[in-house]
């Protein structure tokens, strides 16, 4: 495999299969501007730009990104981001210097590549400057310089960001391209015929979640899998009275396709990790790894989602998202099945609803507790109830208790009381690090009473009540 940074091409031959891209540049490359902080995409120190021919950068954690899985892409470091032929600093760094943005400086290559991402896409104003950052921990309490040149990093002359030397995409995903034992098919016919020939291999998506099992728990899965340029995996797009999204397709590309249909679910998208992590991690992923405090599969209960799973056969079959999991990291997914798309009936998203992340801080973190609330609203009467959660349980959960006392009811004081007793009562949390057992039920309740009482307030106001009045 050949490599493509900074325009420069490196030779990857002899890279394991389970490499990552933060470790060959670091020790192959030599290029140690880019820094390991937690190697579990938490701190942003090891963010780089990854860009594809004709597309914007994209900021990545290069600590949990498989060499195999930037193939054919350009990546950019923080050494190369003013380009060969550029006035020696990109206007972030510019501003970065200008405005005092670096302590101690171990943090600061992150800073500047999410940063750079944001002068990529010409994103402006402070929530896309803290948006863009919110991947990136600063351990000197420096954020104000930082954000300061996030302001200014448009006042600079304007330079080159991505090389224009680059690998054909074309040329991805042959064999010679890659390290021995890491497949990344193109096609789901080419995906099938690679699970007849391994049916034990590693599958692997956008890797947020599971390459955490190589850089935390030091496994070398080989061979691997990466479906993440499967090219079936990869649209959303309409299926009759639904919408198909496929397995393969980053968050980042959600927020964009729902930002009208549910912007409910685009505010919590923006608190699932970082925009790092929503730049490669996927729905199918967030599915097959069956862990109870994913986001998005109590999303999926409420709004009565179907999952779509394929096999190395090549037969397909439909499970509704309240079949999906079995139990605590378990799903119904067989030996040689991948979860190849979800559906979203239109009927579901066009219902009013509400989507709210409990967790200890509020961005870049996982799940205490979260609740997502679809709701038929026929004047003052509820025809049907979807009432879900994640965190609650060893899998995500519908309150079925919480719903009898919803449908068909008055939403009315009485009925919301009676419905968050019946949420603080429907289920038997556990007590963790992350929270007490009695702090979650009170807070399914809390939750719930918030839901209700703002798609009241909007259907008073007879505003539309798929856009939530508290973001």
């Amino acid at each position: 495999m050949q490599l493509t940074v900074n325009g420069e091409t490196y030779d990857t031959t002899g890279c394991a299969p389970a490499q990552t891209l933060l470790r060959f540049l670091r020790t192959r490359a030599g290029l140690c501007g880019t820094k390991e902080g937690c190697a579990s995409g938490d701190c942003g120190a090891c963010t780089v730009l990854i860009a594809r021919p004709g597309e914007a950068p994209r900021s990545v954690n290069s600590c949990i990104t498989l060499l195999g899985s930037v193939a054919g892409e350009h990546v950019i470091t923080v050494e190369g981001l003013a380009g060969s032929d550029g006035p020696g600093r990109h206007p972030v760094q510019a501003a970065m210097v200008d405005c005092h943005g670096s302590q101690c400086g171990f943090c600061t290559p992150g800073f500047v590549m999410s940063l750079a991402g944001l002068y990529a896409e010409g994103g402006r104003g402070d929530h896309a400057i803290r948006e863009a950052i919110s991947g990136n921990l600063c351990r000197c309490t420096g954020y104000r310089p930082i954000l300061e040149a996030g302001r200014r990093m448009y006042d600079y002359p304007p330079a080159p960001v991505v090389p224009e030397s680059g690998a054909p995409a074309a040329d991805a995903n042959h064999a010679e391209a890659l390290p021995a034992g890491y497949y990344r098919p193109r096609h789901e016919d080419a995906l099938q015929a690679i699970l007849r020939e391994h049916p034990g291999a590693w599958l692997v998506a956008g890797g947020t979640d599971a390459v955490l099992e190589i850089t935390q728990q030091y496994a070398a899965p080989d061979p691997i899998i990466d479906v993440s340029a499967v090219a079936e995996l990869c649209t959303v797009e309409e299926a009759g009275d639904a919408l198909r999204i496929g397995a393969a397709v980053p968050y980042s590309t959600l927020e964009h396709c729902l930002a009208a249909l549910s912007p409910p679910l685009v505010a919590m998208l923006e608190r699932l990790g970082s925009r790092q992590i929503r730049n490669r991690g996927t729905l199918g992923g967030n599915l097959a790894g069956g862990s109870p405090i994913a986001d998005m599969p109590p999303v999926l209960l409420a709004w009565d989602a179907t999952v779509e799973i394929a096999g190395a056969d090549g037969r397909r079959r439909d499970v509704p998202v309240e079949d999906f999991h079995r139990g605590y990291r378990d799903t119904v997914l067989g030996a040689g099945e991948y979860v190849a798309a979800v559906r979203l009936p239109r009927a579901s998203l066009s219902r009013p609803h509400r989507i709210f992340k409990l967790s200890k801080r509020f961005e870049d973190d996982i799940s205490t507790v979260l609740l997502a609330l679809s709701l038929e609203l026929a004047g003052d009467r509820v025809g049907e109830a979807r009432v879900a959660y994640g965190g609650m349980a060893a899998t995500p959960l519908r309150a079925a208790t919480v719903e009898g006392v919803l449908t068909a009811a008055t939403l009315d004081d009485r009925t919301i009381e009676r419905a968050c007793s019946a949420a603080a009562e429907a289920f038997t949390p556990i007590d963790d690090v992350r929270a007490s057992a009695a702090y979650r039920s009170a807070m399914a309740a809390a939750l719930l009473r918030r839901a209700l009482l703002e798609l009241r307030e909007a259907r008073d106001l007879g505003i539309d009540a798929v856009e939530p009045l508290h973001a």
